[in-house]
């Protein structure tokens, strides 16, 4: 009986023993939270701003090359000078231009009097002509001497137009109001038309920036282009952290098509330049107004990740279990960037430990801002 007994009781402790192994196994498989930082999502004042790579470029800009053949005799200007519209740059020698203008009037004065005197040969034997004194023939060949002058008057004021020209070319003018550059021959250099560079002006005011957007944001900048109550601030140029441009420009150009190969499209900004602190060639930041103006959801960037193009954050539900959310993002500032569609103020989103988590996964929260402040 005791035997018995005791096999009972041994069977019992075994059962016992089993169940609480049983009971430890099953907590031990239940996965643990995972740490994380988190923070709630916040609404706050924001400008939004695009910005872009853009350069200057003048409205209008040439290379000055002479139009005759010559030496340099004269330089009118100064390196670097602002000049007016037809202003003297340069003169190359005059004195053949000259010569040749003066031989050229000289022969119009001498066909022209040649005109005048077959036209009154012509007179006289058309009144021969009417007392039949004159044989017909002479009288044709009056006639014929009369075009014969008329052609020839043509041509000595058309020699005359061309010698002027030339004689005006041998003085380069400025062909608009600007900045003149750096010369490039000096007194006495020898140039050929069409061929020797010897300067290059571009205009000062206005100057334009040159643009490039992807195709994406073709709509958007289609719309500025037509809207005649566009905001005179939408478009800035920032030359440094809290340096911006004093005027405010305006979108006139837009590319007739996008790039095969880019993608991309030019677009074209014109600004006031008074004071000429935009120059030719410079590259300078161009900032943008967007849609993210006035108040707007906020999170940290840290907060996004990114998959196959789009963006997602980890949304805290209230049983401390996360959710992968879907967010539109708009403009990135310092350390924050604003949230278009997604999430909403006041929801806890993942900062940090982001990289552990999964779908559905259960978290232990500390608050990032609690964090900093310790």
């Amino acid at each position: 009986m005791k035997q018995f007994l005791w096999i009972i009781f041994s069977a019992g402790m075994v059962g016992a023993i089993s169940s609480c192994g049983t009971e430890a196994t099953t907590q031990s498989n239940q996965p643990s939270a995972v740490a994380v930082k988190a923070t709630k999502v916040k609404s706050e004042h924001v400008t939004g701003l695009d910005q872009y790579p853009g350069t200057v470029v003048p409205l209008n800009e040439i290379q000055i090359r002479p139009q005759v053949s010559g030496y340099i005799t004269k330089i009118f200007v100064e390196d670097g000078q602002q000049v007016s519209k037809g202003q003297a740059l340069y003169e190359i020698d005059r004195s053949k231009y000259q010569a040749a203008y003066e031989q050229a009037k000289a022969n119009l004065k001498s066909a022209q009097a040649n005109l005048e005197r077959v036209k009154k040969d012509l007179a006289r034997y058309e009144i021969l002509d009417q007392k039949e004194a004159i044989a017909k023939q002479q009288l044709d060949y009056a006639k014929t001497d009369i075009l014969t002058a008329e052609s020839q008057v043509a041509s000595a004021e058309a020699q005359v137009k061309s010698a002027e020209t030339d004689y005006n070319y041998s003085v380069i003018r400025a062909p608009f109001s600007g900045t003149i550059g750096i010369s490039q021959v000096r007194l006495g250099a020898q140039v050929s038309p069409g061929q020797t560079l010897l300067n290059s002006l571009s205009s000062d005011d206005p100057v334009l920036v040159d643009f490039v957007i992807n195709e994406k944001d073709i709509r958007r900048f289609s719309k500025m282009l037509k809207d005649e109550n566009l905001a005179d601030s939408t478009f800035t140029i920032k030359f440094d952290k809290n340096d911006v441009y004093s005027y405010p420009g305006k979108l006139t150009t837009m590319d007739r098509a996008v790039g095969r190969q880019s993608g991309t499209i030019n677009l074209r900004v014109e600004f006031p330049n008074p004071e000429k602190e935009l120059i030719a060639g410079m590259t300078v930041n161009l900032q943008v107004l967007n849609q993210d103006i006035g108040e707007q959801v906020t999170i940290p960037f840290k907060a996004v990740t990114e998959q196959m193009g789009e963006y997602f954050v980890y949304v805290i539900d209230e049983e401390n279990t996360v959710h992968q959310q879907n967010v539109a993002l708009g403009t990135k500032f310092g350390t924050d960037i604003v949230v278009r569609n997604g999430v909403k103020p006041g929801q806890q989103i993942v900062v940090e430990g982001i990289q552990k988590l999964r779908e559905g996964a259960k978290v232990r929260t500390e608050s990032a801002a609690a964090q900093v402040s310790n």
